[in-house]
């Protein structure tokens, strides 16, 4: 066991290396490559042009930006600071960054949790289903309290994941997807796991996939 989970760490890290070098690439090289157009453009005295090669520089910039502040958010996750949610109030919010429909009713108790870290995880989670394929209004959130603990479930019906994919879903750094980072999933185990909860991912009978995030009441 000792061996297997150190090839798995060994894995990981490889996959960052390769991720991080792939993002830097790709915003690096058209960089410098906008910056000698830039250059060769003021030689010719067209600089009217050249605001156009700034602002591509800008924009790949800032690209790149977002992608190493989400590597730092992962790596600097700080403890939850739980607090009683009210759910239209969280619910109407997480609609205004990722879309779904809600199965059922949401608990008329308040929540108790990080309203910040679970609307992160909860959009991640959808962002997910959405670029999984199926249909936009097939994206569902279901939430229900009972014996002492909150589920919250996020539902889609796009193809699901292979028994491979769905054993290694949940690694940082893991990703089918050509220029996905491997951090949303991951992202989410961590701040359920961080409230003491849980997180369970099963494909669908009729197609799709289920990620079920658990929390003590």
């Amino acid at each position: 066991m000792t061996r297997e989970l150190s090839r798995q760490e060994v894995a990981s890290w490889k996959r960052l290396i390769r991720v991080i070098s792939h993002e830097l690439n790709n915003s690096l090289a058209p960089i410098s490559s906008l910056a000698h157009t830039g250059a060769e453009l003021l030689r010719r005295g067209q600089g009217e042009r050249v605001r156009e090669a700034l602002e591509s520089i800008g924009a790949r910039a800032r690209h790149l930006h977002g992608f190493i502040d989400g590597y730092a958010r992962f790596a600097k996750l700080p403890a939850p600071r739980r607090e009683p949610v009210e759910w239209a109030g969280f619910l109407a919010g997480l609609a205004g960054h990722a879309g779904f429909r809600l199965v059922g009713h949401a608990p008329a108790q308040p929540a108790n949790f990080d309203p910040a870290q679970m609307e992160q995880a909860l959009i991640n989670l959808l962002k997910n289903a959405h670029e999984a394929g199926g249909p936009p209004e097939e994206v569902t959130l279901a939430i229900a309290a009972s014996r002492g603990e909150l589920a919250l479930v996020v539902s889609d019906r796009g193809p699901g994941m292979s028994d491979a994919v769905l054993a290694q879903a949940l690694l940082p750094f893991y990703s089918t997807k050509r220029a996905g980072t491997g951090l949303g999933l991951a992202l989410a185990r961590e701040i359920v796991e961080a409230h003491g909860g849980r997180i369970a991912l099963a494909n669908r009978r009729d197609g799709g996939l289920r990620v079920t995030l658990t929390l003590a009441v």
